[in-house]
């Protein structure tokens, strides 16, 4: 899809993606953000779609995650403990630097497997989804990804162990 093509119908998906955070959150301050983040996952990876398909859907779905991703960042760092109470301010600092390893690990995958590896971890996209919208063959997307996740966790756990 092109710049001119997404600006043409810009307005009309951000109103869809206004109205799947609103059915979602119920409020219009969150709905916004959602809708302003949904807009921005789009332009980013505006030369993989396709204008042939259903883009209000994938705007939708783009949205809906974005919802969800937006309702987890505002849960508590880290999940009640089951019988405990609240987490502790050690389990709350374990967390944050949890999170922190994270985002430096997701930094170390090359452009290509982070865009794979985003679309189908943080857009929730399928790989005939993610094949549909690169171009990609599905074997390769499928070891793409298989090959950023194992990056990803392979990383981690040798962080976890310094």
């Amino acid at each position: 899809m092109t710049r001119s093509e997404f600006e043409q119908i810009a307005a009309q998906l951000r109103q869809k993606v206004l109205k799947t955070g609103l059915d979602f959150f119920g409020n219009r301050e969150d709905a916004e953000d959602a809708a302003q983040d949904t807009m921005v996952q789009l332009w980013r990876y505006l030369e993989h779609i396709d204008a042939e398909r259903n883009v209000e859907a994938l705007a939708v779905r783009v949205a809906k995650n974005c919802c969800v991703s937006i309702y987890r960042k505002r849960q508590p760092v880290t999940p009640l403990l089951e019988g405990q109470g609240e987490a502790s301010p050690q389990e709350q600092l374990e967390a944050k630097d949890t999170q922190r390893m994270l985002d430096e690990t997701l930094s170390l995958l090359k452009p290509r497997e982070r865009q794979l590896f985003d679309m189908r971890a943080l857009m929730g996209l399928s790989i005939d989804e993610i094949t549909q919208q690169t171009g990609i063959a599905k074997p390769s997307v499928t070891a793409m990804v298989s090959a950023a996740r194992k990056k990803v966790f392979t990383e981690l756990k040798r962080r976890m162990k310094q």
